[in-house]
C-alpha cells in the first residue's frame, strides 16, 4: 500500500479534518533523500494504517501549504492530530529510527 497525495486544495478535507493521526511527507522529485525515504514510509503506512494515516505533498506542486508549514528543507515529515502539527522529524532516516520517532502514534 502506497502512501496516498495530498494537494493545497485537498490538504483541509484530508489532512486538518482527519479523525486519526495522519503524517504529511512533504517532498519533491529531485530530491534523492526523499525518494530513499519514500518506500520506507509505503511500508509503515502499509503496517501500521489502522492507527496512522500517512500522505505525500510535493512541495513544488503545492508551494502554498509548504510555505504555511514553513518547510525549508525536505524530507520533512509533520505529523497532524485534531488539525495542529504535533511531531515533525526532518531528514531521510532509517525504518527503525522512523518507527522510534512515530512510537506514540504507531505503538
Amino acid at each position: 500500500m502506497t502512501a496516498r497525495t495530498v494537494t493545497d486544495a485537498t490538504f483541509e478535507a484530508e489532512v486538518l479534518n482527519s479523525d486519526k493521526p495522519i503524517m504529511v511527507d512533504f517532498w519533491a522529485e529531485w530530491c534523492g533523500p526523499c525518494r530513499a525515504v519514500s518506500p520506507i514510509l509505503d511500508q509503515i503506512a502499509a503496517e501500521h494504517g489502522d492507527k496512522l494515516d500517512i500522505v505525500k505533498l510535493n512541495v513544488d506542486e503545492n508551494p502554498q501549504t509548504a510555505m504555511k508549514y514553513q518547510i525549508t528543507s525536505i524530507p520533512a515529515m509533520k505529523v497532524f492530530r485534531g488539525g495542529e502539527v504535533v511531531k515533525t522529524v526532518i531528514g531521510a532516516k532509517p525504518k527503525p529510527a522512523l518507527e522510534f520517532d512515530l512510537a506514540e502514534f504507531i505503538a
